[in-house]
Order: C-alpha cells, then sequence, then structure tokens
C-alpha cells in the first residue's frame, strides 16, 4: 500500500502554476480553452501555451496533466483531438478526460488517460472496466474510505495494471469545493440559465439563498438554513493518514479558479502534512496547526466530505467565503534590486506600514510571503507609507517589476 501519495495541485493561470510549484506539489493539472470544466472562468491556458506549461513543469521537476473532461459535441471532436495531439508533443504526462471519445482517443495515440471524478467510479467492476482505457481512476466523491480501501485492495491483490503495465493508480480529492451532484455531475445550472456545469460553464445557482414556498397557500416552510444546497469545502488535512492507509496513490485539491495565494497555502499545508506522515511526525498538533493556516484562506467552511460517513452539518450555512483573512491591494512593483534582496514598490491603494503581512503575486514570481519591516522612504527609515508615496524594502525572494503587493489582514468578527 502507498503511504505517501503525490499531491496534485491545481493550475488555473501562471501565477498559480508557479503558486503550486513554490508550495511543493508533486505535479499539477490545468486546461486549455474552451473543453475542461472551467471553461467559463479566464483561468485557462491556450493551445499554444500546452508546450510551455510542460516544458516549465519539466524543469521545476513534476509532472503535468491536462484537463479534457467536458461532455463533448461531434462538432468539438475535432479540437478535442487537436488539444490531445498537442498534449502528447508537448510532452505532458496524462489526460483527464470524462467522455469516451476522448478516452479512446488517448488510448488509440498511446497517450496515459486518466478517468475524471465526473464519471463517478464507485465499484470494483466499473474499476475494471476503464483500466483497459486509463492508467488513473479519480473515484467518486461520495464514496467512504472503506469503500476505496476495498478497491485499491483489489488492485493490488490482483495486480491490476493500466495500458502502460504500471499498477492502476487511484487518485481522491483532499481539498477544495464540494458539489451538492453526484460528482459534480449538476443540471441546475443548465435548468436555470442554460449554461451546462458538464460543459465547464456552471454558475453555481446551489450557492444561492433559497426559501421553500407552498404556491396555493403562500405557507413557507422554515429552514435553519437557507443554503440548502451549498456544501462546505473539503478539508482532509487532519484525516491524511486515514488516507493514505486506504490506499491511495495521488491526493488532488481542487482550485482552478481560486487565487495563486489559496493555491500557495493550501498546497504547502498539505506538503508539510504528507512528509510529516514520511517522517513519523503527522500528529493533532501539526494538523491543528495547518487548519488554522487554512481558515485565512476562501473556504466556505470545512468538513470531510464523505470519507468518514456523512454527518448532518456539511451545509455551508452563508454566502460566499468564511476566511478570517482577506488580500487587500495595495501597490505594484516599480523594480527590484538583486543585490540588496530590495523591492522598490509604488503605494496605491492604502496605507503600508511595518508589520504588515505582505503577498507579493506576479505571473513568474508566483506567490512570496513576509511580514513587512524596515520600510524607508529616499534612504530614510519611515514606519508609514501612503497612497502615492514610493517606497523601499527588503524581500526573502525574487520578485519582479509590475508584480503587485498586497497586505493580508484579518477580517474583524462581525457582532
Amino acid at each position: 500500500m502507498h503511504t505517501h501519495p503525490k499531491l496534485l495541485a491545481p493550475a488555473g493561470n501562471d501565477e498559480s502554476l508557479q503558486a503550486a510549484i513554490q508550495g511543493g506539489c508533486d505535479a499539477v493539472y490545468f486546461g486549455v480553452e474552451a473543453l475542461n470544466m472551467r471553461a467559463k472562468n479566464t483561468v485557462t491556458f491556450s493551445l499554444s501555451e500546452i508546450n510551455r506549461v510542460a516544458g516549465q513543469c519539466r524543469k521545476a521537476g513534476i509532472q503535468s496533466y491536462l484537463t479534457l473532461n467536458t461532455v463533448l459535441y461531434d462538432h468539438e471532436l475535432d479540437q478535442a483531438r487537436q488539444i490531445i495531439d498537442t498534449a502528447k508533443q508537448s510532452g505532458i504526462n496524462g489526460v483527464i478526460v470524462s467522455d469516451m471519445a476522448a478516452l479512446l482517443y488517448c488510448h488509440q495515440q498511446g497517450l496515459e488517460a486518466h478517468i475524471s471524478t465526473q464519471l463517478s467510479v464507485s465499484n470494483l467492476e466499473s474499476v475494471l472496466f476503464f483500466s483497459q482505457y486509463a492508467d488513473r481512476i479519480v473515484l467518486a466523491r461520495e464514496l467512504s474510505l472503506a469503500q476505496v480501501a476495498h478497491i485499491t485492495r483489489e488492485i493490488q491483490t490482483r495486480q491490476l495494471t493500466g495500458p502502460a503495465g504500471r499498477l492502476l493508480e487511484i487518485e481522491l480529492f483532499a481539498h477544495g469545493a464540494m458539489c451538492v451532484a453526484v460528482s459534480g455531475r449538476c443540471a441546475m445550472s443548465l435548468y436555470l440559465h442554460n449554461a451546462s456545469a458538464n460543459r465547464g460553464q456552471c454558475l453555481q445557482p446551489c450557492r444561492r439563498q433559497y426559501r421553500v414556498m407552498d404556491t396555493e397557500d403562500n405557507l413557507e416552510l422554515v429552514l435553519n438554513n437557507n443554503y440548502v444546497m451549498s456544501p462546505k469545502d473539503l478539508n482532509t488535512i487532519h484525516i491524511l493518514d486515514k488516507i493514505a492507509a486506504s490506499g491511495v496513490s495521488v491526493l488532488k485539491i481542487e482550485g482552478r479558479t481560486r487565487s495563486a495565494e489559496y493555491v500557495y497555502w493550501v498546497t504547502k499545508a498539505y506538503r508539510s502534512a504528507l512528509d510529516a506522515l514520511v517522517a513519523g511526525t503527522y500528529s493533532p498538533a501539526l494538523t491543528q496547526s495547518l487548519e488554522q493556516d487554512l481558515k485565512k484562506i476562501y473556504h466556505r467552511g470545512y468538513a470531510e466530505g464523505f470519507y468518514l460517513g456523512m454527518d448532518s452539518s456539511q451545509w455551508s450555512g452563508k454566502h460566499g467565503s468564511h476566511a478570517t483573512h482577506r488580500k487587500v491591494y495595495c501597490g505594484k512593483v516599480l523594480n527590484y534590486y538583486p543585490k540588496a534582496f530590495a523591492a522598490w514598490v509604488k503605494i496605491e491603494a492604502c496605507d503600508l506600514a511595518n508589520g504588515d503581512e505582505i503577498i507579493i503575486i506576479g505571473p513568474t514570481t508566483g506567490v512570496v510571503t513576509f511580514k513587512l519591516e524596515g520600510m524607508q522612504k529616499e534612504d530614510k527609515p519611515i514606519c508609514r507609507a501612503k497612497p502615492g508615496e514610493d517606497v523601499t524594502f527588503k524581500v526573502p525572494k525574487r520578485i519582479r517589476t509590475n508584480d503587485r503587493v498586497h497586505i493580508f489582514r484579518a477580517i474583524p468578527p462581525t457582532l
């Protein structure tokens, strides 16, 4: 059984790609253009960028996987084949698919295919079937760890392999958004807004507040939570020992539409937890500390999904994020001085002060975080700077001109 699953992180753009690498992932997954489950968002790469992304991943010593996991129509098959051909030529390690047309074409071209959770693989017979065509299966999100462990044991016992000739891999979601529909196969957005979730166009109507009304008598059911279709986000960092014991090969972080700092902090937290498992230092104290870090960034509340059995407290309870901190734009980098490890920054939007927690983000830089100390203006020490002023300060890593400077601030509790 695997004791140290690989960590797969999302890359919605260049900033998130760098953030995932900096956070310590073993691999990234990303989409291109229209035929992926985040197609409505401006967080996909172009077809011409596949080779560049694959090259960056190889240089960083990690693997790259392409998502091609929407329902495909006949008029899109040529485009899908072109994407798969480009992925193969670029050295992409595999393609995540949910449509049989994409699965079969990957198989024909000798390119590794992974079965998306969209296909809701939930039993051993389905695993046996898909092992003819795929080398990895992302199991349905609705399974318990006991069910997952049964499947991985049978794979081991039968020495079940995929087309590549190695033992079939099982992948699980470890962190990120959950969907009220079975493995994300929802029709609600299509019916209400003609924007299909299974075509990468979901408008997330499930995240809204609803009331239940009787239109004949004008009676309303009183609910203790009006967000009855908005699940909490998945968080498994405190049960990674149990997940590793279930025999899975890969842990997947959801979040191709989330910010670069989200990708960085979540990836870093899970990297720390997985490394602690190997070192024998994984403990409640460690996971509690990592949990506090994860609460600072965007989330809808946290739950373990179905892995330990469903309970009745897995609904978000309010709209939007439950994060304890927020990112506030402050200004931009005018220059970086490598010999002095110093940044020259234009303050544009809010005051900046010594002691502030800083996040600098850029497409090549990724994410750099640190506590601001020793700020200067015109070579003189200052404690605070206001919009319109230029300042310099030390930074722990290389940054670049036009990188964005943010302050990471605690959100005051509401009464």
